[in-house]
Order: structure tokens, then C-alpha cells, then sequence
């Protein structure tokens, strides 16, 4: 037989070389298990039942206060699933939603499931409970007491006073609007008439939730108060009364429009759809939106009636304070520190959201300056307090979400929102939509940028400072969030 004229190759090179089939039946086969985390039931932990429920409840318990006191639903997610874990349970799959919590406990194939719901009904903003309750499941995750003990510890921060009395927060409230009306501008006259005239909507607000009147009628009476003022202004001005001559009637309607939208959660709504808590989300999102347009009825009637009437309120061409910088920060500072004590924040949490609502002012005024236009220079301004106040709360042991949410309020697009309603009243027949649509959706994309930034500001600054200690990110009530996430 003919020996073939080709050279062979050596033993040794064909044994490395491997063919193509192998080469490609390694590309194809899988070289190791999913990517994605699936939380699979191994063995039983070990739990009993009776005990199991007690802790279940437990955890319920805190997850339904941190949601009705403002915590973000991944914090609420973290906090059951933190509690569940150090009492030893492990296959717990948690829901949330804006009105209610679902907690599962799979305890085997041959076990039945514990789920229990809870249904979330009231809300309030009190960041000093929230705190407390951010204290209180640390102290359990790093030494689980008994159960029954544990609900002890609960029942007494649920039940704890407000750190301050009401005429205080009342007090801040009315601080607040007349910081408002000193960032735009205004004299002494309309700074004392925005200082009573928000002690008066304080009020009402509080008697309306006591009465159990729905938040979109109470946000309807509590800016017709403010635009009511006004009128009245403008009718006492029209029969010359002198000491009203320089009030400029519009800015107590600006100064109470941020008021009443400092109250909404703008900021936990970018954080739950961020987080990947859509449903959430939206809901909050929703919520803004009624909210909001419960402000917008109230001001149109009461300027649509003034027109009628003859005592139109026209719209000051004042902006913000010329070109005194350190009035304005001093006014953004007392906006803040006004809302830090109107939502019960601690004293830490309200001397930081100060600095941080001034610092937020200059970062504003520096990219106004450049003319990044108002939405960008905004966010700008919110991803600087964000990443300060994520970085801070670790060490200071606040909440980051009561310093995010009171050092923007000074950012919050007051006077376009007014300028917008009152460009669709005053304006003829067919031209007000035109003219006022495009201003109300430019006040809208003030308060995405604000959220947007917020949020990006306070992811960046919770892996910032997560990389520095060696923990574990956490979130807006300071809460470690879980990595693979259940639920």
C-alpha cells in the first residue's frame, strides 16, 4: 500500500490540538449553574410553627410601620426579610406593594405555607420613628431576644410621643412658607402675611385628617386658602389700602404651593421604581399626580372666582433674590430645617438637612450660572444632596430619606406650578390651555430632575460608602439591603 506524500504531524501535536467538534461541543454545553439567583427550598430550618408565626408577625409589624412612616419598599423588603433571617427563618418570600405587605414561609414540600397580608392605612412622615425602628432591627438581627420581648421593644417605639409638640411643627410649617417667600423675593409684609396664612392651612389640614376627609379635598381646601389671601390682598389693594402697597399677592400663593408639595412623596416614588418596585411606584407616582391636581383645583377656583369678580391676581416678575447668594442660602437653609421638624426628624437628621439644603441652593445657583436650564440644574443640585446625605447617614445614624426629602423642598417648583394655573384662568378663551399646558409641564420636569438626581445621589453615595466600610449597600432608612432579593 502507497504511503501518502503528506507529512505527518507528531502524536503529540495531534493529541493538543483538540477538533472542531469538541471545540464546539465546549462552546455549546454549559459550563456552570443559572446566573440569576433562584431561591431553592433545601432542607427545613428547623423552626417551629408556633414559633415561626410569632415571628412572621413580628417582622409584619415593623414592615407595616416603616411603610406607613415613609420608608421606601425596599427598606420595608430588607427590614422583614433582615428580622425573619436572625430568628432563624430562611425560605421567606415577601410582596410589597403601596397598601399592603405579603409575607410567605415556605416550610417544605410536605409542610403547608404560612402567608399572612397585612393592609397598610394610615401614613404620616415621622422620621424619628422611623429611626427608632431602624435601631431597634439592628439590635434584634445582632442579638435576637425572645419574641414576646422583641414586641415589647416594638409596641414602646410605636407608641412613643412625637419628639415635638404640635404648635412647634405648626410653627415650622408657617417657617417654612415664609422662607419660601423670602427665596422669591418678597418684603417683609408678605413674608409675615405667608407665615400666618400657613399656620391657618397647617391647621385645617390637621382638623381635615382627624375628620377623616380625603387627602384630595384636604389638598384642595389648602390651596384655596393661600390663593383666598391673595384675592383678599388684591381687593384691599384696589381701595388703597398703604400698607399692603408693596405686597406682591402672588407670592403667598407660591409659598403655599410648596407647601403643600413639600408633603408628597416625589422622592420615594423615584426610589421604589429605581429599586425595581414598580407597582409601588406607580402608585406613589399616582398619588403625586392626584395630589397635586387637588392643588391645582383649588387655586383655579378661587382665581377663576377673583376674575370674575374683577380682582385678578397677577404674577410677580420677581424671581428668586438678585444676586444675594448668602440671603438665599439662609433662606433654603430655614426652608429645610422647617421641614425636618415638620416631619418629626431628630435633631442630627434636622441640622444636616440644613447644610444640606443649603449646599443644594449654591450647587443650583453655580448651575444656573451655566446655564444648564432649571430641570438639569435641579437635578444637579438633588444627586449632590442625595450622595451627602447617603454618605452622612451611616455615621451621624440618621435617615437618609429625612435629610433627601428636607433639604429639596427649597428646589420644589413652586412658582412655575402657580405660573402655569394662573396662565390657564387668566388667559382668554381658548389660549389659556395653550399658554399654561407647556409652563405646568415644565414645573413637571423640575420634579423629575429632582427625583431622578435625588435617587441617583443616593445609590451613588450607598455604594460609596459601602465600598469604604466593607458592608453590605443599604438603603433610605439605612436598612442592608439584601442581594438576592426575595419578593
Amino acid at each position: 500500500m502507497a504511503r501518502s506524500d503528506r507529512p505527518s504531524r507528531p502524536r503529540s501535536t495531534r493529541l493538543a490540538a483538540p477538533s472542531l467538534r469538541t471545540r464546539t461541543r465546549r462552546a455549546m454545553r454549559p459550563s456552570g449553574p443559572p446566573t440569576d439567583e433562584i431561591p431553592l427550598w433545601r432542607a427545613p430550618d428547623g423552626v417551629e410553627r408556633k414559633t415561626a408565626q410569632a415571628v412572621i408577625d413580628l417582622a409584619m409589624r415593623a414592615g407595616v410601620a416603616m411603610l406607613a412612616t415613609g420608608a421606601a419598599a425596599a427598606d420595608v423588603n430588607a427590614t422583614v426579610l433582615l428580622l425573619t433571617s436572625a430568628y432563624g427563618l430562611q425560605s421567606v418570600h415577601v410582596d410589597v406593594t403601596y397598601t399592603s405587605i405579603t409575607v410567605s414561609y415556605h416550610r417544605g414540600p410536605d409542610a403547608d405555607p404560612m402567608t399572612v397580608m397585612r393592609i397598610v392605612r394610615y401614613r404620616v412622615q415621622d422620621y424619628t420613628r422611623l429611626e427608632r425602628l431602624r435601631e431597634l432591627i439592628f439590635s434584634l438581627s445582632d442579638d435576637p431576644v425572645d419574641v414576646e420581648e422583641a414586641r415589647v421593644r416594638f409596641d414602646a417605639v410605636i407608641t412613643a410621643p412625637h419628639p415635638y409638640r404640635r404648635w412647634l411643627v405648626t410653627v415650622a410649617s408657617s417657617a417654612l412658607a415664609a422662607g419660601v417667600a423670602g427665596l422669591l423675593g418678597a418684603g417683609p409684609s408678605i413674608v409675615v402675611l405667608s407665615f400666618l396664612t400657613a399656620a391657618v392651612v397647617s391647621r385645617v389640614l390637621d382638623r381635615l385628617g382627624k375628620a377623616g376627609v380625603a387627602a384630595f379635598f384636604a389638598q384642595c381646601v389648602g390651596s384655596a386658602i393661600p390663593t383666598a389671601v391673595a384675592t383678599l390682598v388684591v381687593v384691599a389693594q384696589s381701595h388703597g389700602a398703604a400698607l399692603l402697597g408693596d405686597v406682591s399677592p402672588s407670592l403667598v400663593v407660591e409659598s403655599g404651593i410648596v407647601l403643600l408639595l413639600s408633603g408628597l412623596s416625589i422622592v420615594g416614588a423615584a426610589e421604589d421604581a429605581l429599586a425595581g418596585y414598580y407597582v409601588t411606584a406607580g402608585a406613589r407616582a399616582y398619588q403625586v399626580v392626584v395630589l397635586s391636581l387637588g392643588i391645582a383645583i383649588g387655586i383655579t377656583v378661587v382665581l377663576a372666582v377673583g376674575q370674575r369678580l374683577g380682582y385678578p391676581i397677577a404674577i410677580t416678575s420677581s424671581a428668586i433674590l438678585s444676586d444675594n447668594v448668602v440671603v438665599q442660602v439662609v433662606c433654603a437653609v430655614i426652608i429645610s430645617v422647617a421641614f425636618a421638624v415638620q416631619s418629626y426628624a431628630s435633631g442630627r437628621a434636622v441640622v444636616v438637612a440644613g447644610a444640606a439644603g443649603g449646599l443644594g441652593w449654591v450647587v443650583l445657583a453655580v448651575a444656573e450660572r451655566l446655564d444648564l436650564g432649571p430641570a438639569s440644574a435641579s437635578a444637579a443640585a438633588a444627586l449632590v444632596i442625595g450622595s451627602t446625605a447617603r454618605l452622612l447617614a451611616r455615621p451621624a445614624r440618621m435617615s437618609a430619606l429625612a435629610v433627601t426629602t428636607a433639604a429639596i423642598v427649597p428646589l420644589l417648583p413652586g412658582r412655575a406650578a402657580y405660573q402655569g394655573i394662573s396662565q390657564m384662568v387668566s388667559q382668554p378663551a381658548g389660549l389659556g390651555l395653550g399658554v399654561g399646558l407647556p409652563t405646568l409641564a415644565g414645573a413637571f420636569g423640575i420634579g423629575l430632575g429632582l427625583a431622578a438626581g435625588v435617587s441617583l445621589g443616593t445609590y451613588f453615595g450607598g455604594l460609596l460608602a459601602a465600598r469604604w466600610s466593607g458592608d453590605r449597600p443599604v438603603g433610605g432608612a439605612g436598612i442592608p439591603v439584601r442581594s438576592g432579593r426575595q419578593g
